[in-house]
């Protein structure tokens, strides 16, 4: 969305890749991070209707584990983690789908 020098050529090879081998989701909690580049909601949405992107919303039993999961981060110390991208993997685990991401750290 950034045209980010470093990665966007390696964003748009990886979800051209997984468009080729499934359909692509995102969730309730990246719409949100994508929509502060936008001015209109019909922008975003439009654009998401262009890519071929599919909002899924988070069932519960991913909203469960993600509090689960970033309670014992947090218990580890002090962390730098934050709860969206818990919300953003449990989603990921709980339905069985792959995630695309820049972070492998996490």
């Amino acid at each position: 969305m950034t045209d980010d020098p470093v990665w966007a050529q390696w964003s748009i090879q990886q979800l051209d890749a997984a468009a080729l081998r499934t359909t692509l989701l995102i969730n309730d909690i990246v719409y949100p991070e994508l929509s502060v580049r936008f001015a209109r909601i019909e922008q975003i949405d439009a654009l998401l209707t262009e890519a071929g992107l599919i909002l899924a919303p988070l069932p519960r039993s991913a909203l469960f584990l993600a509090g689960k999961v970033f309670q014992r981060y947090r218990a580890g110390g002090l962390r730098t983690g934050t709860l969206p991208d818990f919300f953003i993997g449990a989603h990921a685990a709980v339905a069985g789908l792959p995630l695309l991401t820049r972070d492998v750290q996490r």
